[in-house]
């Protein structure tokens, strides 16, 4: 994406790097962890396995496993055996952790909702969402290049 569109998309995912970096702070962990977070409270709240995360966050099982240990430890996720598959564990965000997201969150969704998409017609924000659709698939092609880069590099 060049010119004028390119440069706006790019200082739109800093906007976003930097208000997760400010929530890892103040959640007292890594982008990793409030990553995983992320994927605990928003995408997978009752399914997530630690595989499920490894492949999600790109990260080995045993790097799973110490992300999971250390979240577990300050609180903010537990294990409970999965109720079909004995071999598997669920994890979930407490619900102290959940809490703690969207009271980060919910202010920035409010004014998005009265500030920006008030602004635009149905079929303009049909337009927007068909785009950001599109360029989460491409980045996501893009992510899962370069990490078959990596597997093949080691």
């Amino acid at each position: 994406m060049g010119g004028k569109f390119g440069a706006v998309v790019e200082r739109y995912q800093a906007a976003v790097d930097d208000f997760d970096r400010e929530m890892a702070r103040l959640l007292r962990v890594n982008e990793t962890d409030l990553r995983c977070l992320e994927i605990l409270v928003q995408d997978e709240p009752e399914t997530a396995t630690p595989g499920l995360l490894a492949d999600r966050l790109g990260l080995t099982t045993g790097s799973v496993t110490a992300m999971l240990d250390r979240l577990e430890r300050i609180g903010y996720v537990t294990r409970s055996p999965h109720p079909t598959d004995r071999r598997k564990v669920i994890i979930r965000a407490t619900d102290t952790t959940v809490t703690s997201v969207f009271e980060f969150i919910i202010p920035l969704v409010v004014e998005a909702e009265h500030e920006l998409l008030s602004r635009y017609s149905a079929e303009q924000l049909d337009l927007v969402a068909d785009f950001l659709t599109r360029a989460t698939e491409l980045q996501r092609n893009h992510m899962q290049r370069l990490r078959r880069l990596r597997s093949t590099s080691t």
